[in-house]
């Protein structure tokens, strides 16, 4: 399996790089190095929806690599009619949302992964300010439902729009809408103290 190398060299050393739509037919095809170039050209990109989703980069990396083999065991019923990133948008949120809904219901909040530290700017108070307030987003981010935490991420960090995450989500806009507005919400009130 391709590893989520950030790089993503072209094909045949060619300097314009094929676009994913070429790309994905030939992989559809078998051509093992065309996948490898949208696993590299994806890769962290999905690899930073499965960080936010699940909060812990292990579990992350598996369930993109699962996503990964996933989908190139189901390429033949990739038929192109969403762009390959919706598709595989779709794939590792529906692995991280499987994996949360195996959790236990309660999270300890020591068992989440400290965030890590901002860059040192400013005064030592405004940066434990800023790591105290990332640390409150974060346990606030947990308590949302699986659901409600996918629609969110993908809006607010990856800048979908809600055509996008119906389809990724598989559910329809206005409840990808209601979704978001519910986590707004309650995002809104746990972070009220940093106002």
């Amino acid at each position: 399996m391709p590893g989520l190398d950030s790089r993503a060299p072209g094909l045949s050393g060619s300097r314009a790089e094929p676009d994913d739509a070429l790309l994905s037919a030939r992989a559809r095809e078998g051509d093992e190095e065309a996948f490898a170039a949208l696993v590299r050209r994806h890769g962290p990109t999905l690899l930073g929806l499965a960080s936010r989703m699940l909060g812990d980069p292990a579990e992350a990396e598996d369930a993109v690599q699962d996503a990964f083999v996933s989908a190139w065991r189901r390429l033949p019923e990739f038929r192109g009619d969403a762009a390959f990133l919706t598709w595989m948008y779709r794939i590792v949120t529906n692995r991280c949302l499987n994996r949360l809904r195996a959790r236990r219901p309660t999270t300890d909040l020591d068992a989440l992964p400290e965030p890590a530290a901002p860059p040192q700017e400013g005064s030592p108070a405004r940066a434990a300010e800023s790591s105290a307030a990332l640390a409150d987003l974060t346990a606030a981010l947990a308590e949302l439902s699986p659901e409600q935490r996918a629609c969110w991420v993908l809006r607010e960090l990856h800048l979908l729009s809600y055509e996008e995450i119906a389809e990724a989500v598989g559910i329809g806009p206005a409840a990808v809408r209601g979704r978001i507005f519910r986590a707004r919400r309650f995002l809104t009130e746990a972070m009220s103290e940093w106002r």
